[in-house]
Parts: C-alpha cells; structure tokens; sequence
C-alpha cells in the first residue's frame, strides 16, 4: 500500500513540476508569490 502511494505522489510532483515549467504558469506563481509577499508585509 505504501509503495502505491509513494508512486501516487512522485506523479503528481512530475506532472506539478511540468506545468511549472510552462511560461505562463510561472508568470502566474511569481504574481501569487508577490501577492502574498505584499499580505504579509502590510501586517
């Protein structure tokens, strides 16, 4: 059971990792980041 969730795991950080990599996903990480760098920084 423990090996089926390992494998479950390590396919969702590859396909993850994939859209990454994709130039308007990153545009879309860098704002979340900004966005939540901006939150913590009014308290």
């Amino acid at each position: 059971m423990k090996l089926m969730r390992t494998v479950a795991l390590a396919g969702v950080a590859k396909k993850m990792y994939d859209e990454s990599r994709k130039p308007e996903n990153q545009a879309r990480i860098k704002a979340a980041i900004a966005k939540v760098r901006d939150r913590r920084h009014r308290r």
